[in-house]
């Protein structure tokens, strides 16, 4: 275990978030619904929560939202997400009835948030996604110049050239440069190197040490996506650094054991009811993890 987090050197910018009570659910749907619905229409985020006793979630630098597919851990970032107004890459499902649900929902925020929002964001799997692929595209594009670059050089180091005019001054330099240098410095010259030389995990790692800048919320969705247990375990140390020294706050959804353990971490388990907090040791998702090492024990000690 790592030192506490030291009281006052932390900062809490969403310090409350609420859901609408069943009854108010119930209420708006008997007002509402006939005149919105269509054939196509869903009603969600309507109903996702009901019989689950989803209380006030009171927040912590750093609060964890647990449970299996479909327990609503997207739903309610995407919800905190939008009553907040914070910026976001990617585009989410929503519904007819998105923006009259987020109304109902209720978000407290300390005064210090107003000056935390611009450098507050949402950081999906999608985001992180499309970010691989923004640079494979530019690296396939800076392969294809550093081919034009070398064909470029072998004509002009072995170019019969004489300037006859001053038209031919460009010309003239390419020639000189190109017999002063080797092929590799004249294409690294001219044309940027490669934009990754990284793994796509080191090269998601990276994207959020970019995308996280001191003194926001940050609301992330499952960021353990792409990376290897060990950039998991160097993505815990990122994030409780960034709100032990750099005032950050964090909401993350997540199903990795290592995110899970963070120090002082609040946790949602979204599959109890009613939803509670709990220590990680005793979330269903890590017990069987647990479970798993256990029977295959002896394994280990071969």
């Amino acid at each position: 275990m790592g030192r506490p987090f030291t009281k006052g050197a932390v900062m809490t910018y969403l310090t409350r978030f609420s859901i609408p009570s069943e009854g108010t659910e119930a209420n708006f749907l008997a007002q509402n619904f006939e005149n919105k619905r269509t054939c196509y229409t869903s009603r969600y985020p309507f109903g996702i929560f009901l019989n689950r006793a989803l209380p006030t979630l009171e927040m912590e630098p750093i609060t964890i939202l647990c449970g299996g597919n479909g327990s609503g851990k997207t739903t309610i970032l995407n919800l905190m997400g939008e009553k907040l107004g914070l910026r976001r890459g990617t585009v989410f499902n929503r519904s007819a009835f998105f923006e009259d649900y987020m109304e109902l929902c209720r978000a407290e925020t300390a005064p210090r948030f107003r000056q935390a929002r611009e450098s507050s964001r949402v950081i999906t799997s999608d985001d992180v996604f499309d970010y691989l692929l923004d640079l494979r595209y530019m690296n396939e594009n800076i392969d294809h110049r550093r081919k034009e670059l070398l064909k470029e050089y072998t004509g002009a180091r072995y170019a019969s050239f004489q300037m006859r005019s001053m038209e031919d001054v460009d010309r003239l330099r390419q020639v000189v440069d190109a017999q002063r240098h080797t092929g590799s410095r004249y294409v690294r010259d001219r044309v940027m190197n490669d934009v990754v030389e990284k793994s796509n995990g080191e090269s998601a790692f990276a994207f959020f040490t970019k995308e996280i800048q001191e003194g926001g919320l940050y609301l992330l969705d499952e960021p353990e996506n792409s990376l290897s247990p060990r950039l998991q375990r160097e993505l815990v140390g990122f994030l409780e650094d960034s709100v032990r020294f750099y005032r950050c706050q964090f909401v993350i959804s997540t199903h990795s054991p290592f995110l899970l353990a963070m120090r002082e971490a609040k946790i949602y388990d979204l599959d109890s009811v009613p939803v509670r907090s709990r220590p990680w040791t005793e979330l269903e998702n890590v017990r069987a993890y647990w479970q798993f090492f256990q029977e295959r024990g002896g394994e280990f000690e071969q």
